[in-house]
C-alpha cells in the first residue's frame, strides 16, 4: 500500500508477483488492474479476508498521509 492523501480510487493494495502485478480492491477482493495467476489471486484474495480490518484501517491512515501500520505478509 502507497500512502498519498486524498487518494481517488476505491481502497486498494498493490501486489507483485514474478512479473505481474495488480491493483486488488479491499473491499470486494476485485482485481482493478493488471493480472497475476489465479492461484495466487485467490491466496491474495484470503489474506485480504484475513486482514480486512486492518487494511482498511491502514487505508484511512493512508488518507490522511499517515504512513501505514505494518500487517502480516503473505506467507
Amino acid at each position: 500500500m502507497y500512502y498519498a492523501p486524498k487518494e481517488h480510487n476505491s481502497p486498494h493494495i498493490h501486489v507483485y508477483y514474478s512479473n505481474d502485478t495488480a491493483v486488488i480492491n479491499i473491499q470486494d477482493g476485485e482485481l482493478m488492474d493488471g493480472k497475476l495467476p489465479l492461484r495466487q489471486l485467490r491466496l491474495v484474495n484470503a489474506w485480504i479476508e484475513i486482514h480486512k480490518e486492518e487494511l482498511m484501517a491502514d487505508w484511512n491512515l493512508c488518507q490522511n498521509g499517515e504512513k501505514p501500520y505494518s500487517i502480516e505478509p503473505l506467507k
